[in-house]
């Protein structure tokens, strides 16, 4: 009846209405919380795989098996398997599920323990460790739908079971990713990790600020009180003439600075930096002035032009501990910051090159700006320029410890393929003790380098309180990783030498672990006794050593020999330079048969194999036998011994303790096994690989 008499108004309220929850529903939408993708990844994936410090994934049904390998208990260690770590930490069971994971800083020692299903192996140490918990994210943390990981190759695999072929290339990441990534509403600035949705390769963009930001710059007010001196140097520069009227005085309320040279060292405006080319190659033994430094080797280079990539031959991630204490006075702080604005120029800053932050200590260390805060030189320079100094104390060992567990994270811009390397700049002596702090950092494969100008003369060093505190902090006590410098004006010689050295990544020795700084040579016992079906378990034992290992020619290098009464190069180290081609070189070794010259094979694996290893390589030979030997054996393992091979022999079924005792390095028990059938060979894998890890964590740093 209604519709009858009032056609017009009906309508009108009706078309209200419909108006109204159309708007109702549409607010709802827009209320409502983006859906979190999360990636799924494999059983097999390595946490120190992933770059990103923090994520949630999904792990696949199946992954509670013996070959995902796990180190540690509660905490891991990053070369153990996600998503068995989250089995066996009880997150997750057999039929996967979400995870969170959140990296942390490396352990020296990683219990293992039989947990839900899943034996956990125990290590010595690792230089970065991770926790799994529930995945469900954490209130304020923004968390990536694609993760970035670690590789020679890219692939990028898609939720679900459509997979995309990607060509393989020289790209350092691949890509698990379940979705398009979503743009961030809002980026905010921090110095702790935050995962963000960010997928921009950090090879090709760099953040490029033009103020250094406030949140990881601390500077001291120029008002602020110094304390008092904690050394006191009454002698003057050596080389400069000075007189009482030149030296300063105690000052009210400021402390003593070390005396001031008449001599000034100012450097004409506009004038080239001056830079010195280290013209000799280093020689232990030898002092940085003794090798023939001179004033006629100094040059004055062209400014470098700004190179957006930076220089691809030195391509590390490199912190400078900057000295803002007190005692080096305000002039020597200028000087200190024209040497960092020079090996910034030298270097050659760039993204695929040397990236460089800096941290100035005092009292207590702060950072200037982290690596990822400049990406070219010119900017980098300009940046140094505006530090003010902190004052305060010479605390070096406080700065390490910093540096060691802030500093090199993924958030502050380290790239995990680079090199870390600390070089720490000293006025004279720390103020504390360098000794504890510097070892936990050489764990964590941080290189050390210390630059220590003006050492303390033979009256001053009943003030110091920790005599060669140089070599108890440095990767290796030969010379290579300290310079001294006898005065603040003599400090622009050592510009290019230091630069040659942090460069040379083949020599910094802490960057180097027990899984990829070895040539590992097997020499297989291919003998009658031996037959087809356990010759294809030694091969199988051959390849789960090989595979925990990084493989490729910059890492750790596998080779292999086969004997009988003859020997037969199998493959060199130089042979294969992927884990992929090693594994299928492996199983394609054919059986040969014959008698057991196991004497011979030693001999002939000495001259074939490790005469041609890399002279930053450790040499491991690993022998594998299941008898007596018809000649021999003593004599050939002294001789390797001799020639630095580490030699480990594993005998089976018939093989004889003596020989195996012979052939084995010094400790025997840690470097010979015994098992009675070829079928046990695989319980030996993880505990040959930790005694590796021991050994090499325990050698003299020298």
């Amino acid at each position: 009846l209604m519709v009858l008499l009032f056609p017009d108004t009906v309508f009108f309220v009706l078309g209200v209405f419909l108006t109204c929850t159309y708007t109702a529903k549409e607010a709802t939408k827009k209320t409502k919380k983006p859906k979190l993708y999360v990636p799924q990844i494999d059983c097999d994936v390595k946490a120190g795989k992933i770059i990103n410090p923090e994520f949630i994934a999904k792990c696949p049904p199946g992954c509670q098996d013996v070959k995902y390998r796990v180190y540690g208990t509660d905490i891991y260690a990053s070369f153990s398997s996600v998503c068995n770590a989250a089995i066996h930490s009880g997150i997750i069971d057999n039929t996967g599920g979400k995870i969170l994971v959140q990296k942390v800083a490396g352990h020296s020692g990683y219990r293992g323990s039989f947990s839900n299903g899943v034996r956990s192996l125990s290590l010595p140490r690792w230089r970065e460790s991770f926790l799994v918990s529930e995945g469900k994210p954490r209130k304020g943390v923004t968390y990536p739908s694609t993760l970035e990981y670690s590789s020679s190759k890219s692939t990028a695999v898609k939720a679900g079971n459509d997979c995309a072929n990607v060509p393989a290339g020289d790209a350092i990441r691949k890509e698990y990713q379940t979705s398009p990534v979503p743009t961030p509403a809002t980026q905010m600035a921090t110095t702790t990790p935050t995962p963000t949705t960010t997928t921009t390769d950090p090879s090709t963009t760099v953040p490029q600020p033009t103020t250094t930001p406030a949140t990881t710059r601390t500077t001291a007010a120029a008002a602020k009180t110094r304390p008092g001196l904690h050394r006191v140097r009454d002698m003057a520069f050596r080389g400069t003439s000075t007189s009482a009227s030149n030296r300063n005085i105690l000052r009210h309320n400021t402390g003593i600075q070390r005396q001031e040279p008449v001599a000034t060292f100012q450097r004409a405006a506009g004038s080239p930096v001056h830079l010195v080319v280290e013209t000799d190659l280093w020689k232990p033994g030898l002092s940085l002035f003794d090798t023939g430094f001179s004033s006629k080797e100094e040059l004055n280079p062209k400014p470098l032009e700004s190179i957006s990539h930076g220089n691809q031959n030195c391509k590390v991630d490199l912190c400078f501990l900057m000295d803002g204490s007190w005692s080096i006075g305000k002039r020597r702080f200028q000087l200190q910051k024209r040497f960092l604005g020079n090996v910034a120029q030298a270097l050659g800053i760039g993204s695929a090159g040397p990236l460089m932050g800096i941290v100035q200590y005092g009292d207590d260390p702060s950072t200037e700006f982290n690596l990822k805060t400049y990406s070219n030189s010119k900017d980098l320079r300009n940046a140094i320029e505006k530090i003010q100094q902190k004052g305060g104390l010479s605390n070096v060992g406080k700065a390490l410890s910093f540096v060691n567990k802030n500093f090199f994270l993924d958030a502050n811009g380290n790239r995990g393929g680079a090199p870390n390397v600390v070089v720490v700049v000293v006025d004279g002596w720390p103020t504390d003790q360098v000794e504890e702090a510097s070892r936990l950092a050489r764990e964590s494969g941080i290189n050390i380098f210390f630059v220590t100008v003006e050492a303390a003369a033979q009256s001053e060093k009943q003030n110091v309180i920790e005599l060669n505190f140089v070599d108890k902090a440095v990767c290796r006590t030969n010379g290579f990783y300290s310079m001294n410098v006898p005065s603040w004006f003599s400090l622009h010689k050592v510009v290019q030498p230091l630069v040659k050295r942090v460069c040379d990544t083949d020599r910094l020795v802490c960057s180097k672990t027990c899984l990829n700084s070895a040539d590992i040579g097997f020499v297989i016992d291919g003998s009658s006794s031996v037959g087809t079906g356990n010759f294809r378990t030694v091969l199988q034992f051959v390849a789960n050593i090989s595979k925990e290992f990084e493989i490729s020619d910059t890492d750790t290098r596998i080779g292999a020999v086969q004997y009988t009464y003859e020997q037969r190069l199998e493959f060199s180290f130089d042979k294969y330079s992927t884990k992929e081609d090693v594994l299928g070189a492996i199983k394609r070794i054919n059986y040969w048969s014959g008698g057991t010259s196991t004497g011979a094979a030693i001999s002939y694996a000495s001259e074939q194999l490790f005469s041609k290893s890399k002279p930053n390589k450790r040499k491991i030979m690993i022998l594998i036998t299941d008898g007596r030997s018809y000649d021999d054996v003593s004599m050939p393992a002294m001789e390797a011994h001799r020639n630095g091979v580490i030699a480990y022999s594993i005998g089976v079924a018939w093989a004889a303790p003596d020989e195996l005792e012979a052939i084995a390095t010094d400790p025997d028990k840690e470097h010979s096994f015994f098992v009675d059938e070829f079928d046990n060979l695989y319980r030996y894998v993880n505990q040959l690989i930790q005694n590796i890890c021991t050994e090499f964590n325990s050698q003299p740093r020298n």
